[in-house]
């Protein structure tokens, strides 16, 4: 490829970026201005000039799909060569080639999970650890090894980080270096050893440095800003005395220090390479105007490092719908609420694919798993199993359903809550929640259990434990759809890296987000960008919202969150929101009655729900008929093709044309294209020619 044509359809800074070809260059990129356009195009516009050849790049990320979505854009400028690949594997790579030169013998045996090796290593200490406290004693393992920290010096680091270790600290220690004293016995590596013991081979072995120097020339290193210190002591190695370096990143992307990253490195960049070029990528392809102004808002109330570092972001987009502010009165309602407003997106044409809802913890994720599967909403959980899978909560259930029969009449004055909480005390629900972040997860899924407990006793004064359990039994078996159509429930940090056409950021209150437990300035910070990270996944829709309390009739004490002053609207309008109603331009009126219409599936009809409908049955009945043929059909679900809502609309106005047919609500230019045809012949008292719309044609859409 010519080397010109690699830079078209580049903005300026881009350009700028593709033609520092020689030299540190460090790309300080915003959330959705095209990062990974502008290194991409940089390494071909490097190859297609001669700098460098294609066998001499290597691209560092930090996700396998982040390095494949590099190597296919390559393939596409002509680069199909180069190597992109993740951290680990480049390390691994190069460990396993020169592991009989520097080594000799067997080659190590990789582990991908530290459980079984830990749960040995705590065995011989004499300590006994269940499922969670293995993986936060794993996870903090990692944490030690990223950070170059030694068993014998793990007290002292942590008292110096000011962290909290998930057992006694000397304990923790202990367990440590047992589990690195298994690891060298039974030839065993973990993924932080593989960099380890490839940096230290690069260090100590002059002349095969020379020749993974001579391999690798150009390197370009994406996400910087989540680069640890270990990664940071690999990357070095690699490099030696030369400069030839490009990184890219977002400080105010920066959500990762719990696990050791820094953006210290990129932040730095300039002061280790005075000499080096720096561009600042400013322009959002992503997100409208409307939610770019949220996220820049977001940043403008930053303090320390994320203000020194803020980057203000220029939309680029067309405008879009303003973003929602809601607040509600519990967080049930807040969930059937979202899934409710969840179905008329869909209703208007945006795949249920293209929407996310996104929380801080886990444990948030349950009443949407509820409200959407009461809405008939297929959706799949990002990040984790979903609710009822988990293990804890599994062994809860069983174990209130092993306790139905005998926990109230052993202890007739027990209430049902307090018979749950003692029964889930043992599981791990203690009454404060415990240090490390996979205790405290699986504490906030007993915790929900209980809360629901709590639900049910102030729905049914006089609950028995059978009732519960009946309630858990009935939330268990609700079927879920299958998960790559579906709506995406997923935490904050599992959202990094992706977008969807519409976001909702759900329990935006004092203690969720930012965290109860960030204290410090620099905690509260990294919340701050978390929700940063939140706002700018969404490229049209962005509804953002919090529940005032738990559960229904509970003390409204909760406050929205710091992180939206400045951003709401002023209180009047929020006033207008509660249950859901945003403010409108105008209002709606029934058409039968004159009443004014606040509900979407009203609206959509034109009349309340409790006036007399006027439409044609046996037409709404042939519609029915219809749509569930042609979802078959497709293998899609049948609100897919239109909602009930929908039906009854076109029953009622019954079109006679196109014209018609595309002012209904829930009849989008697509679906108009579709399915008109058959909706209109359905209406003239015909049948449809052929009986569906094209199958291949509508599978796997919600358009």
């Amino acid at each position: 490829m010519e080397p010109d044509r690699v830079l078209e359809g580049l903005d300026p800074e881009q350009t700028q970026a593709a033609r520092a070809l020689r030299g540190p260059l460090c790309i300080l990129a915003g959330a959705g201005t095209g990062k990974t356009r502008a290194v991409t195009h940089r390494i071909a516009y490097a190859v297609a000039s001669g700098v460098v050849t294609e066998q001499q790049v290597l691209a560092v990320t930090f996700t396998t799909r982040a390095a494949g979505e590099m190597r296919g854009r390559l393939r596409g400028l002509g680069a199909p060569r180069v190597q992109a690949r993740t951290f680990h594997a480049a390390a691994l790579r190069q460990l396993s080639y020169f592991w009989p030169q520097v080594v000799g013998g067997p080659t190590p045996t990789l582990i991908e999970s530290k459980a079984q090796v830990v749960t040995q290593a705590a065995r011989a200490c004499a300590l006994q650890l269940d499922r969670t406290g293995l993986r936060d004693v794993a996870s903090e393992i990692e944490w030690a090894k990223v950070t170059q920290v030694r068993p014998a010096d793990y007290e002292a680091a942590i008292a110096k980080a000011g962290r909290a270790a998930p057992i006694a600290a000397r304990d923790m220690a202990r367990v440590f270096d047992a589990y690195e004293e298994l690891c060298r016995e039974r030839n065993l590596l973990d993924f932080e050893s593989v960099l380890e013991l490839t940096a230290a081979m690069l260090n100590e072995h002059p002349t095969i440095a020379e020749q993974v120097r001579a391999q690798y020339r150009y390197f370009v290193v994406d996400e910087f800003q989540d680069v640890n210190p270990l990664q940071k002591l690999l990357l070095d190695a690699w490099l030696g005395d030369r400069d030839d370096i490009c990184v890219v990143g977002d400080p105010n992307q920066t959500i990762y220090s719990f696990a050791g990253a820094t953006p210290a490195y990129l932040t730095g960049f300039s002061a280790a390479y005075p000499h080096a070029t720096v561009v600042r990528l400013v322009r959002d392809y992503r997100s409208s105007p409307q939610v770019v102004g949220v996220a820049n808002g977001v940043l403008r109330h930053a303090r320390g490092e994320t203000a020194r570092h803020r980057i203000e972001l220029l939309a680029q987009r067309p405008d879009g719908p303003d973003p929602s502010y809601t607040e509600y009165d519990d967080e049930p309602t807040e969930a059937t609420s979202v899934a409710r407003r969840i179905v008329a997106l869909i209703d208007a044409g945006v795949p249920a694919r293209e929407i996310a809802v996104l929380f801080r913890v886990n444990s948030q994720s349950a009443n949407y798993e509820q409200a959407l599967a009461d809405a008939g909403v297929p959706f799949t959980v990002r990040g984790g199993t979903r609710f009822f899978d988990r293990p804890e909560i599994r062994h809860a259930v069983h174990t209130l359903r092993g306790a139905r029969q005998g926990s109230n009449a052993d202890h007739p004055d027990e209430s049902l809550v307090t018979a749950v909480r003692h029964l889930l005390a043992p599981l791990g629900l203690t009454p404060e929640p415990p240090e490390g972040r996979q205790a405290r997860e699986k504490w906030e899924s007993l915790a929900a259990l209980a809360q629901l407990a709590e639900d049910v006793a102030a729905a049914r004064p006089g609950a028995t434990m059978g009732d519960f359990v009946a309630e858990l039994e009935a939330r268990v078996a609700t079927e879920h759809a299958p998960e790559f159509e579906g709506v995406t429930l997923a935490s904050l940090h599992s959202a990094k890296g992706l977008e969807w056409d519409a976001v909702f950021l759900v329990g935006l209150t004092e203690g969720m987000l930012p965290i109860v437990y960030a204290e410090t300035p620099e905690q509260l910070e990294e919340e701050r960008r978390l929700f940063y990270v939140g706002v700018t996944r969404a490229r049209e829709h962005l509804a953002l919202s919090w529940g005032l309390a738990r559960s229904p009739g509970g003390r409204k004490s909760r406050k929205p969150s710091r992180f939206l002053d400045g951003l709401r609207p002023a209180s009047p309008s929020l006033a207008n929101q509660r249950e859901g109603r945003r403010t409108r331009p105008t209002a709606a009126q029934c058409r039968i009655c004159g009443a004014t219409l606040l509900e979407a599936a009203e609206r959509k009809l034109r009349r309340c729900a409790d006036c007399p409908a006027d439409y044609d049955e046996d037409l709404l009945e042939r519609l029915r008929e219809w749509r569930r043929d042609t979802a078959a059909e497709q293998q899609v679900p049948p609100y897919v093709v239109f909602t009930d809502a929908t039906l009854r609309a076109v029953a009622e106005h019954v079109p006679q044309d196109s014209s018609q047919l595309a002012r209904i609500s829930g009849v989008g230019a697509v679906k108009l294209q579709r399915y008109g045809e058959a909706v209109l012949a359905l209406c003239a008292g015909d049948r449809p020619a052929g009986g569906n719309a094209d199958a291949t044609q509508g599978r796997g859409t919600t358009q």
